[in-house]
């Protein structure tokens, strides 16, 4: 156990000697291989990377160079991932064979490997991270030490200011004066609808009873989304310490994290970080000697969606099956063994710290009116720079996009982009200068949601998007509820007739009325949010729903009942790489000469439609 002189001397000595992480100015006597250990990169042999490192440095007995394994860096399509510091070059998919090639030169030579640098969006090759436009429109806050520290190393959260909120909340604060802070701000929960994080803790903390719970929703369900993952894989002592300023302020000495099984490094460092707290008396009785105590467990969850839902979630940590509550009461009133319980998410607690740092006023200030600080999106799909983003609050989509995710891949033409997951709703071209903000996006149909945020191109379907997300529902429904476990499988129903070229003009307004009966009458808000994808696809997309039940014909080629796949004369230029990528030898033709499908072999796989330089070939 570390007293706190002992925790402050940590963090005084341990910052001047990683001063050089955040410093490009720093004394550069020392280097630091900062290595990407992210879940994306780990898959693409990072830990290889990282013990070459670590084994060449030893064999050729380098002094002053540390190896150091970090969370995500957040370009993830430019993984693995090595940035060397003091001087902040940004090597690019790098593979463990390089390893060799980057010590000795830029180490040991102090010349930069040029053919490992990242290509910007232009395709100019850049040097520092700092200059890579992905990262020039964004502010970190949630992400502040992903990619900086070592997450599983205690002192170097301690040493970049960890801890300090805690000690500053314990012994300088009152609970009433934390909730104040937080109420000021503006924070509002990441997880989904929204709603005012001080209102939630100051409810809680009103609430009769001498138990009360601290719990954090790390199950992270929505397809493509992966921004809680990252910031417990990267920096999980930020989550520790905003859990307990949260148990300090409501009255509470117990806290459950919620994450699921599929996240195995993410409960592997969460689970190393809660030991490391108790061994520094972080966790547990009396800390700081404050007469405070609170300690956390892990709790995994099997991957239902649904126990993303909160009360659903505190069914499933006291052992029954995840199925949501009626609210009232809600979970601050009567929530895990019927004690007032504090529920939020991690990229929540993930702004805490720094909101009791740097002030209410501080925080405020970022964003918009009504939606302040940042957001994290996982961006995903047909954009060119797929990754982790951070940006303020009120930042267009157009911005994400094609300024920070480079726009879309091959020529391709911008569709729509799905925000909240299977909750959310498909934002059209003609709304890409919409400020991304809880109410923005509510008013054009669509919602924030966790923070998933999958762009399209032009070769996609959205009725076969719209199935694609109420095959997920279908399926993730936990049943509890008529309108929800019958409904959504009748609206899957009639999107399967449509897309098989079965349906009719009277199947459109039907799905309609059944969506509003769903929103309107489900029991919990993923029932209720369920049909957003059909509704908001059927309102920005509605002539792709007439081709589909009255032309019978599915532009995107996605629905196979109806698509029929052909070359257009007047643009082939006869460069034969349809012919060359068809799987089933479909195209047939000559040396530039206008290639010809086989009707009767095509599968309609598009594998044609997308290899196409010149968009040649359509329906």
């Amino acid at each position: 156990m570390k007293t706190l002189e002992e925790i402050k001397e940590i963090r005084s000595k341990k910052r001047e000697e990683l001063d050089l992480r955040v410093n490009t100015l720093a004394n550069n006597r020392e280097k630091h291989i900062l290595v990407c250990h992210g879940t994306g990169c780990t898959s693409s042999k990072s830990p290889q990377i990282l013990e070459n490192f670590k084994k060449i440095i030893k064999e050729k007995n380098i002094k002053n160079v540390r190896v150091i394994k970090t969370g995500c860096f957040g370009l993830c399509a430019k993984g693995p991932i090595v940035i060397i510091r003091p001087e902040d070059t940004f090597y690019a998919m790098v593979k463990p064979e390089d390893c060799e090639e980057i010590i000795e030169k830029h180490i040991v030579q102090g010349e930069i490997v040029q053919r490992l640098l990242c290509k910007d969006i232009d395709g100019s090759i850049v040097n520092k991270l700092d200059d890579l436009t992905f990262y020039k429109k964004q502010k970190r806050i949630a992400l502040k030490n992903c990619g900086v520290i070592n997450p599983e190393d205690i002192d170097e959260y301690i040493a970049f200011n960890g801890y300090l909120a805690l000690e500053k909340v314990l012994k300088e604060m009152t609970p009433s004066e934390v909730i104040d802070v937080i109420k000021e701000s503006g924070l509002r929960g990441r997880g989904g609808a929204g709603f005012p994080t001080g209102k939630k803790w100051e409810l809680t903390r009103a609430s009769e009873g001498k138990q009360k719970y601290v719990v954090c929703n790390a199950d992270e369900g929505d397809p493509g989304a992966f921004m809680d993952r990252s910031i417990l894989e990267g920096d999980p002592h930020s989550v520790i310490e905003a859990m307990a300023i949260a148990a300090f302020s409501i009255g509470a000495d117990k806290g459950f994290i919620y994450v699921r099984a599929e996240y195995p490094i993410a409960v592997k460092r969460f689970d190393i970080a809660i030991k490391q707290a108790r061994d520094y008396g972080i966790l547990g009785k009396n800390i700081f000697n404050t007469g405070f105590n609170f300690d956390i467990e892990i709790r995994l969850g099997a991957g239902a969606f649904v126990c993303g839902e909160e009360t659903a979630l505190l069914e499933s940590i006291e052992g029954r099956r995840g199925q949501p509550r009626i609210k009232p009461p809600y979970p601050a009133v009567s929530g895990l063994w019927g004690k007032p319980t504090l529920i939020n998410n991690v990229e929540t607690y993930a702004n805490i710290a720094q909101i009791i740092l740097k002030g209410a006023k501080w925080y405020s200030s970022i964003g918009t009116e009504n939606s302040k600080g940042t957001k994290v999106f996982a961006l995903g799909g047909n954009v060119n720079n797929i990754g982790l983003v951070e940006v303020p609050m009120g930042t267009t989509l157009r911005e994400i996009v094609f300024d920070i995710g480079g726009g879309i891949p091959n020529g391709r033409e911008f569709k729509a982009a799905q925000t909240g997951g299977p909750s959310g709703g498909c934002i059209p071209k003609e709304h890409l200068d919409t400020p991304i903000d809880y109410e923005s996006l509510k008013e054009i149909g669509s919602m924030m949601g966790s923070g998933g945020l999958i762009v399209m191109d032009d070769t996609k379907c959205m009725v076969s998007l719209a199935k694609f997300y109420l095959e997920f529902t279908v399926d993730e429904s936990c049943g509890k509820c008529t309108p929800c476990r019958i409904g959504t499988k009748r609206m899957l129903e009639i999107l399967e007739k449509i897309c098989n070229g079965e349906g009719c003009e009277e199947d459109i307004e039907k799905l309609e009325k059944l969506a509003i009966n769903i929103k309107n009458a489900s029991v919990c808000g993923l029932g209720q949010s369920a049909p957003n994808p059909v509704l908001s696809t059927i309102q920005y997309f509605r002539d792709e729903y007439k081709e589909h039940v009255i032309q019978k014909e599915c532009r995107a080629l996605e629905c196979k009942a109806m698509s029929k796949i052909t070359i257009n004369p007047d643009k082939c230029k006869g460069c034969g790489l349809c012919q060359r990528n068809c799987p089933v030898n479909a195209i047939s033709g000559e040396k530039r000469e206008i290639r010809v499908i086989d009707q009767d072999k095509c599968i309609k796989c598009g594998t044609c439609l997308t290899s196409c330089p010149f968009k040649a070939i359509g329906n």
